[in-house]
């Protein structure tokens, strides 16, 4: 059984203040990226593996989200060994939620393929024992995220025919990085009433609250956001903790980033 998790990419990021967890609370508009996506499949198997092919990733096997995400529902019901198959297109430690997508992804599978009965609902707050912006790709589709990016709700915001470049350098940026020097503080004007301004106005008022620092580290990704309106962008903006840089723009562009992953769509 096959499924597609696609990417996403945030409009705003405020990092509003820090828990007594040590986490923090935020506010953002995730907004789904369908064109952009990985390929999962998972078939019955005598023992529990993951294979992954396209782009690499680090790290251990059972550190993977997918893997995760199974292990965390048969905890609660019986579901056989699995053979997982990745084909890893989103860039990773892009800000692009990929592997958030391919964990809730693996969930809504799992529920499928067992017949689980498990309700949107439930399969969010599994989702949010994953990761942060997992949750979202559950019900996949525009959401303005509060908390930790669990609490989910919707705003009247379209970008239908609207093209959006992304532009990802061979730059990685981790979220201990990106949170290293954040200053948590509630914006002026909340981010919810800067969604409904007019995207021309969008430079002056909706902001990506990692930038300042992760900038700083990385000064190319503040080049690209220049290049990005150089080119004709309405807004642009790095996407969650970076390091993919995003315009949006009325019509398709001509745009060059040489040597740099860029893909473009119409939203």
């Amino acid at each position: 059984m096959v499924t597609f998790p696609n990417a996403k990419i945030n409009l705003g990021l405020n990092v509003v203040e820090k828990r007594t967890d040590g986490y923090h609370n935020l506010e953002t508009f995730f907004v789904p990226i369908f064109d952009l996506y990985d390929v999962l499949e998972i078939v019955e198997a005598d023992k529990t593996t993951l294979q992954i092919f396209g782009i690499e990733i680090d790290g251990d096997i059972e550190n993977n989200l997918i893997i995760k995400a199974l292990c965390l529902l048969q905890k609660d019901f019986k579901i056989p060994e699995l053979s997982c198959f990745l084909k890893k297109n989103i860039p990773t430690g892009a800000g692009l939620g990929g592997g958030s997508a391919d964990a809730a992804f693996m969930l809504k599978l799992l529920n499928e393929k067992f017949a689980l009965n498990i309700s949107q609902e439930n399969l969010e707050k599994y989702a949010s024992k994953l990761g942060a912006d997992c949750a979202v790709f559950i019900r996949n589709k525009p959401s303005f995220a509060q908390g930790t990016g669990n609490i989910l709700s919707d705003v009247n915001l379209s970008l239908q025919g609207k093209c959006i470049v992304l532009t990802k350098p061979n730059i990685h940026v981790s979220t201990a990085e990106a949170y290293s020097k954040i200053i948590p503080k509630k914006w002026e004007t909340p981010l919810k009433n800067v969604l409904q301004l007019p995207i021309s106005e969008w430079k002056n008022y909706l902001f990506n609250d990692f930038e300042k620092n992760v900038f700083a580290l990385h000064p190319q990704l503040a080049e690209i956001k220049q290049k990005m309106y150089d080119f004709g962008a309405t807004y642009a903006s790095m996407s969650g903790s970076g390091a993919t840089i995003f315009g949006i723009f009325d019509k398709k562009p001509n745009v060059n980033f040489e040597g740099m992953f860029v893909f473009e769509t119409l939203l």
